[in-house]
């Protein structure tokens, strides 16, 4: 696990959380000037995700490592946390198990999937082939970028930066934390005081999406946008600055 602080030194203290197979500096390059400028950031790489050569264990493990590190380093609490797709499971499980405190936990487009242990393996039988072939055959990379430009909309070198980011890592981490997140419960209507939950709902996923945040978190602050899943952060600026506007106003809001 590494920890990269960044920006300034007086703002609120916000927490990223990559998503799915990514590190920090792919996943959120295109608004992390923009963050910077503003928040004190704290950028963690998960455990088979950070150039260690660390395998990433399972969800619980690695949630259990961020809250030693915020108890450690922030006595505890944190102002906010963003958690991008599979990071906004993570913001979920840290503000659900309170061992530490956010005072704002956003998440962006996540899909929650959950599952039994049975039901999680034949998905990942299924699903991982693709996912760790991709990350060292030449033509499955080609499809996953293809995938990335069709499906999530990113441009050429949008889809190249993450393609790179994604072929560096082990196949058995990727394995583990697709299939841990699936095995992985968050409760019904988790409500902790002082603490407001948002969503960046990407309205082109579904209305099922929707559905589980309502699900999961009892009344959610939900900002919807019209956009492909994290579209924000393809560097594009008419996705990016309205999401970026609405994390500033979130932030500032009194818990």
């Amino acid at each position: 696990m590494t920890y990269t602080e960044l920006g300034s030194g007086s703002g609120k203290t916000l927490l990223l959380l990559p998503g799915t197979c990514c590190n920090w500096e792919t996943n959120f390059a295109s608004v992390l000037d923009a963050l910077a400028a503003t928040y004190h950031l704290v950028c963690v790489n998960y455990d088979g995700f950070d150039g260690s050569g660390a395998i990433f264990p399972d969800m619980l493990t690695v949630t259990q490592k961020i809250e030693r590190h915020i108890q450690e380093h922030f006595g505890g609490r944190v102002d906010g946390a963003i958690g991008s797709s599979l990071g906004g499971s993570f913001v979920g499980q840290l503000i659900q198990r309170r061992n530490i405190h956010i005072d704002h936990g956003i998440m962006g487009s996540c899909d929650f999937d959950q599952s039994g242990r049975l039901a999680a393996k034949l998905q990942t039988k299924l699903v991982y082939p693709f996912l760790a072939g991709a990350a060292r055959n030449d033509k499955k990379q080609e499809k996953m970028k293809k995938l990335l430009k069709n499906f999530f909309l990113m441009n050429e070198e949008t889809a190249a930066r993450f393609m790179r980011c994604f072929a560096s890592f082990s196949p058995e981490s990727i394995l583990n934390e697709y299939y841990t997140d699936l095995i992985t419960p968050l409760e019904d209507a988790i409500s902790v005081p002082h603490t407001k939950v948002h969503i960046i709902y990407a309205l082109k996923m579904g209305k099922k999406y929707g559905r589980r945040y309502r699900k999961y978190f009892l009344d959610p602050d939900i900002r919807e946008f019209d956009m492909q899943h994290e579209q924000w952060l393809f560097g594009e600026a008419r996705f990016a600055e309205p999401v970026l506007r609405a994390i500033d106003e979130w932030m500032e809001q009194p818990v």
